[in-house]
């Protein structure tokens, strides 16, 4: 396919910030900023624990946005690790994206070089999902109000996506200093474990799940072996099992 594109097809960037597809986009990526919010702040803590100094730290949290990446090269920064092996990894995580790629080539080809530079930089996991499956076939070249809605709701994804990343990224900087040296990149594990859960709570089931399971872990915490995460587990699920067999026979009585 021919880079080349009719100018009505390429919309200015304040035109996509304007069109309802931008604010779809955005909406549906702030529904899930708590998990990379969290995975962020853990991102900024590590940068502070590894060693690194502030400029880096810096120009790390506002202009790398790959988190894998940055969570696989921290450790090497922090061990003096030669930059060839640190490069290497950081490639080796991403290599991903060559797929992702090659699957949304179409989607910007009709973008001059510059806007697809953006585009690809704004690309993370989530979005790519998101924007696949909004639109699951690019747009024809030929048609403007598509290829706008398409860019529109990639530009949502990616800024929410960027804005939340980064923030958290340098909170967990202001954050760090704060954090013990004892808890080492220990503490930022935790944070990461967070994310993820954060991540996973799509409904109040779920909610509740983590809450139950939170509170007996705590309740639990004197018994040998970390036996605690087993009551946890087995908490979290009995409450869960209960409520699902409740649920259909409330059902049955609202039908009668």
């Amino acid at each position: 396919m021919s880079a080349a594109a009719p100018a009505a097809v390429v919309a200015p960037l304040r035109v996509l910030l304007r069109h309802p597809e931008f604010r779809a986009g955005a909406r549906e990526m702030a529904e899930i900023a708590p998990g990379m919010a969290a995975w962020g702040l853990m991102i900024g803590v590590a940068m502070v624990k590894s060693g690194m100094s502030l400029v880096e730290i810096l120009l790390m949290g506002l202009f790398v946005f790959a988190g894998s990446s940055q969570l696989a090269a921290i450790p090497l920064i922090a061990a003096g690790a030669p930059m060839a092996v640190i490069l290497a990894t950081a490639f080796c995580v991403n290599l991903r994206f060559v797929v992702f790629s090659l699957h949304l080539r179409d989607y910007v080809m009709h973008l001059p070089p510059l806007r697809r530079l953006f585009a690809g930089y704004l690309v993370v996991d989530l979005n790519y999902v998101f924007v696949t499956r909004r639109f699951p076939q690019p747009a024809a070249l030929d048609d403007a109000a598509g290829r706008q809605a398409q860019d529109a709701y990639w530009l949502g994804t990616g800024v929410v996506c960027w804005v939340n990343w980064s923030a958290f990224s340098l909170l967990g900087v202001a954050l760090g200093h704060s954090v013990p040296e004892a808890w080492g990149l220990g503490f930022a594990g935790i944070l990461s474990l967070l994310g993820i859960l954060c991540s996973l709570i799509g409904s109040r089931l779920r909610a509740l799940a983590a809450a139950v399971a939170g509170a007996a872990a705590v309740a639990a915490h004197a018994l040998p072996l970390k036996l605690n995460i087993l009551v946890a587990i087995a908490a979290a699920v009995v409450v869960c099992l209960l409520l699902e067999r409740a649920r259909p026979a409330a059902a049955d009585g609202a039908a009668r």
